[in-house]
């Protein structure tokens, strides 16, 4: 799955001669040039796809547990204390000062040192679920019927507690810009099972908090980058055909497009960019007849669309983003990236978890139910996660701060044994002690899953094999998800 293409540039004249393919585009399907979707044809430096067909499927290294994945990622940073971490020594101590070891130097805390920190215990129950008795908050009662499903691991953590690095760290493995997310890697080493939508497709009910870093595809060609997909109005920008312009027309233009641009290439060995742009503009193409067949969840039974609650609020907007999910892998997706906002409780951080709780807990729910009753959820990998946890201690009008020390992320599906919990924060919440496991680890199990050797997939960017799990990943914990 190594690729070692290097960056190219290309150079466009902006003053087109008569017979150019710019001209010829512009007056013969006025507008067409967007259709390939935005973000796909983005970054026209981006390095080269290896070939025309680099979205083919390919096989996975070994033999996969799952063969896609959905991502519901969490922005803002939900408390695990409040969510997955039970922690009753925290109840216990509720209101009473942070005891001084929490208060070392060497934590390198935003404001925990303070010697006025107090700590602040949930006012959520947690109560066991299931045949295996997991604990969950109250926030989830809808989710808490799902425990048997969820592997929960409460001890993730990394190092940065400010939104933008965290964010990058989740999404792409790295708290530095300019990296591909973890969608982007997925699609590169596997390619795409659907002939008539990409391959890696993206949706938020607000905004993507860490801008369009969370789903690009950063060094990897553009080619792999995710599409998005709006909840509200038209679903992906400039997708419909010109309205003065016929399909046979727009099939014309197409074919002349791909005569000029494998001219272009064959006189260009080795930059094959022309190639994956073509196979963009076809995607694109075959798209105006799928994805709305694909948007039309009123095609779906009444009781699927009471299960997901597309028709109430709270629920009506990701429970039509979580149904969308369902449609998206069943049609070879490849991976899915769904976005809520907002968890970032600094004031009010109970309430603030109720409102997120509320419009996302029966669509997840029902998520699971539903992949599960098309037996869809064995062969897809579904993880919650937001870019941090928060603290145990109280922040302003009965808030909580950021922290990456330790908080809980869960999985299911995607041959993962449900019903278990793995790793364990301290009696506060507030650091991961036990099975500690970074983000890297976690991406390096998320690959593992889909059959990707995460050592083995690079990329040669600027003189390094570049990789989602830099020199870090450990998967042990791989084989007790499974087991």
């Amino acid at each position: 799955m190594t690729n070692n293409s290097t960056h190219q540039s290309t150079h466009c004249g902006r003053n087109a001669q008569p017979g150019s393919r710019r001209e010829f585009l512009a007056s013969s399907a006025h507008g067409f040039g967007s259709l390939a979707l935005a973000g796909m044809l983005s970054r026209e430096a981006a390095a080269a796809a290896p070939a025309a067909d680099s979205l083919r499927a390919r096989q996975p290294d070994f033999a996969a547990k799952a063969k896609s994945v959905i991502m519901l990622y969490m922005s803002g940073g939900p408390s695990q204390v409040d969510t997955f971490d039970h922690k009753p020594e925290l109840q216990r101590f509720d209101g009473q000062p942070l005891p001084a070891s929490f208060r070392a130097d060497d934590l390198k805390l935003q404001f925990m040192g303070a010697a006025d920190s107090k700590l602040m215990g949930s006012p959520f129950k947690f109560e066991k679920h299931g045949e295996s008795g997991l604990e969950i908050s109250s926030l989830f009662p809808e989710l808490a019927k799902r425990a048997d499903d969820l592997a929960i691991i409460k001890s993730c953590h990394h190092d940065s507690f400010i939104h933008g690095p965290a964010i990058n760290f989740l999404c792409t493995g790295s708290p530095l810009v300019g990296h591909p997310s973890v969608g982007s890697w997925v699609t590169y080493g596997l390619g795409s099972e659907s002939e008539n939508l990409p391959a890696y497709m993206a949706m938020s009910d607000g905004i993507f908090r860490g801008g369009n870093g969370m789903y690009q595809s950063g060094y990897l060609p553009a080619l792999y980058q995710g599409t998005v997909v709006r909840t509200e109005g038209s679903p992906i920008k400039n997708l419909a055909r010109p309205a003065n312009l016929e399909t046979a027309q727009q099939r014309a233009v197409l074919d002349q497009l791909a005569n000029w641009n494998r001219r272009h290439a064959e006189a260009r060995p080795g930059d094959s960019r022309l190639e994956a742009r073509i196979a963009n503009y076809e995607l694109a193409f075959k798209m105006q007849t799928s994805a709305p067949e694909l948007m039309d969840v009123t095609a779906e039974t009444a009781a699927t669309q009471e299960l997901y609650g597309v028709q109430k609020e709270p629920t009506a907007r990701f429970g039509r983003m979580c149904l969308l999910a369902r449609r998206m892998v069943e049609r070879g997706v490849r991976c899915v990236q769904l976005v809520n906002n907002d968890w970032d409780g600094h004031g009010e951080c109970a309430a603030n978890h109720q409102a997120n709780a509320s419009r996302i807990d029966q669509p997840i729910a029902a998520l699971l139910t539903d992949l599960k009753q098309r037996s869809l959820l064995d062969s897809t990998l579904v993880v919650w996660c937001g870019e941090f946890g928060r603290t145990p201690v109280l922040q302003g009008n009965k808030g909580r701060d950021h922290s990456p020390y330790g908080f809980s992320v869960w999985m299911a599906g995607g041959g993962i044994r449900g019903g278990q919990t793995i790793g364990a924060t301290d009696d506060f919440g507030f650091r991961a002690v036990e099975d500690k496991i970074h983000v890297h680890d976690l991406h390096a199990t998320m690959l593992t899953l889909l059959g990707i050797d995460h050592e083995k997939l690079t990329y040669l960017f600027e003189g390094r094999n570049r990789r989602l799990t830099d020199v870090g990943g450990e998967n042990e914990f791989t084989k007790r998800l499974i087991s």
